[in-house]
C-alpha cells in the first residue's frame, strides 16, 4: 500500500506546477459537458422571444457568462487545488476527469 501511495504522491507532485492548466481545464470541460444542457434551458425560456432578443442572449451567456466562469473560477479551484496533499491532488483530479469523462460517454457527448 505504501509503495501504491508513494506512486501517486509522486504523480501528484509531478502535476502541481500545472496547477493553474489543469483547474482551467477542469472549467473547461465542466461547461463543455453541461454547456449543451444550459443552452438547451436557455433556449426552452426563450423559444417564443424574438430572434435578436434570442441572438444577444446566447452570445451573451456563451461568450460573456462562459467566459466568466473560466476566467473567474479557474483561479478559485488552483488555489483550492494547490492547498491539497500531493495525493489527494492527483486523486481529485484523476476522479474529477474520469467523472466528466464518464458523464460526458452517459449523455452521448463522446
Amino acid at each position: 500500500m505504501n509503495i501504491l501511495l508513494g506512486y501517486i504522491a509522486e504523480s501528484g507532485q509531478f502535476i502541481r506546477p500545472w496547477i493553474s492548466d489543469i483547474a482551467t481545464a477542469m472549467m473547461a470541460c465542466l461547461l463543455v459537458v453541461f454547456g449543451s444542457d444550459i443552452n438547451m434551458i436557455l433556449r426552452r425560456y426563450l423559444s417564443g422571444t424574438n430572434f435578436i432578443l434570442r441572438t444577444c442572449a446566447f452570445i451573451f451567456v456563451n461568450a460573456f457568462g462562459f467566459g466568466f466562469l473560466i476566467v473567474a473560477i479557474a483561479p478559485w479551484l488552483a488555489k483550492q487545488l494547490s492547498g491539497m496533499s500531493n495525493v489527494w491532488l492527483f486523486t481529485v483530479v484523476l476522479g474529477t476527469f474520469i467523472f466528466l469523462g464518464s458523464w460526458a460517454q452517459r449523455n452521448n457527448q463522446v
